[in-house]
């Protein structure tokens, strides 16, 4: 089977299962779910194309070990992030910008975290970028342990074992494999999506503060005092 390339060649999910197999499907898992350098790994993606391998026999291991196995490198991975944004603490704000690390990534992360709270761990891992940076930034908050470890297992499962059988459940039907290149570009579409809304979202709203801005020094009235005059 082969994939449409969505990026480099060497991060195609068929090839990287071809090369590295179930080891290299933990090791990309536990990356993209806690360490800085994970962020760009193709998790969604790779975690569908591996339940729809296995399920039509390319992949020899058993679904519910591969399914185990990616819960859980997914939430030691979420593990060690969160432990590493409790030691760094608010220095991570402060780190300049590389090829691998953007700032802007990290206060997406913080602001999707501040909007939902511990209930992000959970609908952080399906963004992608965002499930990267969200424990950590739990980490950085110094949030409850016991509530991090809770909402951790639940997104852990839902996202390592739901997108793998979801892989595996589509994967025995015939227009899945024949058009599976579809198939991943829809998924990568999907996971952006929220990403795609918080940035318009967010854009709009400045927007409309330069507006009001704009207005005030227009007239020179501040906006707060326009408002007390026009109750006058």
């Amino acid at each position: 089977m082969n994939t449409l390339a969505l990026g480099p060649s060497w991060l195609e999910p068929n090839y990287l299962l071809e090369q590295f197999g179930l080891i290299g499907l933990l090791v990309i898992v536990f990356a993209e779910s806690g360490l800085l350098i994970g962020f760009f790994l193709p998790g969604d993606s790779l975690l569908f194309t591996t339940g729809l391998l296995v399920t039509t026999g390319v992949l020899k291991n058993p679904l519910w070990l591969v399914c185990l196995l990616v819960v859980l490198a997914a939430i030691i991975g979420d593990q060690v992030g969160y432990l590493f944004g409790r030691k760094v603490g608010p220095a991570l704000f402060k780190r300049p910008d590389s090829k691998l690390f953007k700032q802007e990534n990290v206060e997406k992360a913080h602001d999707f975290f501040e909007k939902y709270g511990p209930k992000s761990l959970v609908l952080a891992r399906f963004v992608p970028i965002v499930r990267t940076f969200t424990p950590i930034i739990a980490g950085v908050s110094r949030m409850n342990y016991r509530s991090f470890i809770t909402f951790n297992i639940i997104g852990g499962v839902l996202w390592g074992a739901g997108v793998t059988l979801l892989g595996a459940s589509l994967g025995k039907i015939q227009f899945v494999r024949t058009h599976i290149e579809a198939i991943l570009i829809l998924i990568v579409l999907i996971s952006v999506v929220p990403i795609a809304v918080e940035y318009l979202r967010a854009r709009s709203k400045n927007k409309k503060a330069a507006l009001a801005e704009d207005g005030g020094q227009a007239d020179g009235t501040p906006p707060a005092s326009r408002g007390r005059h026009a109750k006058r």
